[in-house]
């Protein structure tokens, strides 16, 4: 009796053990689902108005920009200084400064020049002057000779017949005097003024020359044509591979581009549009401007212009895409050409919609479906896709405010499962 009654308390003993071992294993294994199910990310759904986008990828650019091109008929132009490239500048603050020694060396030597040819053309006019005052007097007393013998041959009737030979001799030598003194006359004033003539040209020159220079060094100096922010061009003397901005200490062939200046409230976003997206847009639909290196900040612009063609990229595969031009209203201080962004385009509204992430819709048979947060659980819920942009959809099969996780829940159970 004994010994039965105590082969009845072994096997309950047992009995009991194996429940609790049982309990405790299957209150594990739903505290792991419970754990495994409270970390994984959720987000709520949003009701509201769902805007329908075409996303596309771009860059800052400046409708309108002035360049900044070096004097065309200077020679020999280094970069002596040059303000920071991407600092603001006011119209009319320096850009770029040139070397000025070369011209002003120049300039030296021409204003030398120009006074040896000034100097050579004051004596030529001093000396015409006096020969002019001389001939003058020469010619006066050949025109008082020629009146003198004049004079003598009108008493050859009252004198010898010999004196009045000698008068009428007298008087042909002082008329040819004259003649020849007036031709000496003429032609010490044509040489001489065509002697001045040819020095004033030669002073002219040399004035030019001097001009020339002074008009040179005053463009040593490029300033800024109005403000804004600089950017200066790439510079190819050594070649396309080795292409970089000016830089202090490079030398600058007339009439080259060194500098652009874009004027920053024009600045608009062009984005590549694929060909699948372009029947979906149209100008002046409303855009959204983000800009990658500002997150925070969030533009509204208008869709102005789209290339009437597409344009093949340099990437591999090609692809072919076309240009769409978003003006921003009101350009950030802070913006830059060639900052690169996102511009999403307006195609449509839905108003009162329920939007949630992307990320979190999943597929089960072919269908939609979501994963709800229900007491520590999920349940997956089917929905209908109303639209679906790159970061989040609206649909329609669940309420406002609904926790959907952002991760399958379904494979997520299934691990903890198995360990």
């Amino acid at each position: 009796m004994s010994r039965r009654l105590r082969s009845v308390r072994f096997w309950t003993g047992l009995g009991i053990t194996l429940l609790a071992l049982g309990a405790a294993t299957a209150g594990v294994y739903r505290l792991r689902q419970v754990q495994a199910a409270g970390t994984l990310p959720t987000a709520p759904a949003r009701q509201g108005d769902f805007s329908v986008i075409v996303r596309c990828r771009g860059e800052l650019k400046a409708r309108h920009s002035v360049q900044i091109t070096a004097p065309v008929n200077v020679p020999s132009l280094r970069i002596v200084w040059q303000a920071p490239p991407g600092s603001a500048v006011k119209e009319g603050d320096s850009v770029v400064r040139f070397d000025p020694s070369s011209a002003q060396q120049q300039l030296h030597e021409n204003e030398a020049a120009l006074q040896q040819a000034q100097a050579t053309l004051d004596q030529a006019v001093a000396d015409a002057r006096i020969t002019a005052e001389q001939d003058q007097r020469d010619l006066s007393t050949s025109k008082y000779d020629v009146e003198k013998a004049k004079m003598e041959v009108s008493k050859a009737e009252i004198v010898s017949k010999l004196e009045g030979e000698e008068s009428r001799i007298d008087l042909g030598l002082a008329e040819q005097k004259l003649v020849v003194q007036e031709a000496t006359v003429n032609l010490h004033g044509t040489s001489y003024k065509a002697r001045i003539a040819s020095l004033t040209r030669q002073r002219d020159q040399a004035q030019a020359q001097v001009d020339l220079t002074k008009q040179r060094l005053s463009q040593m100096e490029l300033k800024a044509p109005l403000s804004g922010v600089v950017m200066y061009m790439q510079n190819y003397s050594q070649g396309w591979m080795n292409a970089k901005p000016f830089q202090v200490g490079d030398q600058v062939w007339p009439g080259g581009v060194v500098a652009e200046i874009p004027d920053l409230s024009t600045l608009e976003m062009e984005g590549k549009v694929e060909e699948i997206d372009r029947g979906r847009i149209a100008v002046g639909q409303e855009t959204r401007v983000r800009i990658d290196s500002l997150p925070e900040l969030t533009m509204p612009a208008d869709l102005i212009a789209i290339s009437p063609l597409t344009e093949q990229g340099f990437e591999w595969p090609r692809t072919s895409t076309f240009r769409a031009f978003g003006h921003i209203r009101q350009p950030d201080p802070r913006l830059r050409p060639a900052m690169n962004g996102n511009m999403d385009i307006v195609v449509s509204r839905i108003p009162n919609a329920i939007s949630i992430p992307a990320k979190s819709v999943f597929t089960r048979s072919g269908k939609p479906i979501v994963y709800l947060a229900d007491k520590g659980a999920y349940r997956a819920v089917e929905v209908e896709l109303l639209a679906r942009n790159p970061d989040e959809v609206a649909v329609k099969g669940i309420q406002a405010g609904a926790m959907v996780t952002l991760v399958d829940a379904s494979a997520t159970q299934t691990k903890g499962a198995n360990k």
